[in-house]
């Protein structure tokens, strides 16, 4: 568990179920994600419970942000290398533009560099998504390249 000043980013558990649901069956939401498709009860059931598979055998881990114990998004390292992982973060709407997300970002920046150690962090945002452009250079990253309608950000570690 990780513990910042409004937020705490832990470890999907079981009754997280609907929310999971409500967050990954929402297609508002797969404009700015690679999995756009909905996923039934059985396969979010799966996915939480692999949820606990360590980061370096799963390459990914799927952190659940919380306001006072209510889940109000998520913040994933994926693509886990010993050297770099890619990062994604959603918020549901209600939360959106609070601060919750570069908060959530920030601890995962810091977990990510000093725990985890690895070198770089990246993310692939859609050019249209600004809330995400302007969140993840305001926590420090970089960006590197555009291909077509993504752009290529990254952070190193100090």
């Amino acid at each position: 568990m990780l513990i910042g000043k409004k937020i705490t980013l832990r470890s999907l558990k079981v009754s997280d179920l609907c929310f999971l649901q409500s967050i990954e069956n929402n297609q508002d939401n797969w404009q700015f994600g690679s999995e756009n498709r909905k996923f039934d009860i059985q396969d979010l059931l799966d996915y939480i419970r692999d949820a606990s598979i360590d980061i370096e055998v799963a390459k990914q881990y799927r952190f659940v942000i919380t306001l006072n114990t209510v889940p109000i998004g998520l913040i994933d390292l994926f693509d886990y290398t010993i050297v770099k992982a890619g990062v994604g973060v959603i918020i549901k709407k209600e939360y959106r533009n609070k601060g919750f997300a570069k908060e959530a970002l920030e601890l995962l920046i810091l977990y990510s560099f000093k725990t985890l150690k690895i070198n770089e962090l990246y993310a692939n945002i859609e050019s249209r998504n600004i809330s995400s452009l302007h969140l993840f250079q305001s926590c420090g990253f970089e960006f590197r390249s555009q291909e077509s309608n993504l752009q290529y950000f990254s952070k190193l570690a100090d």
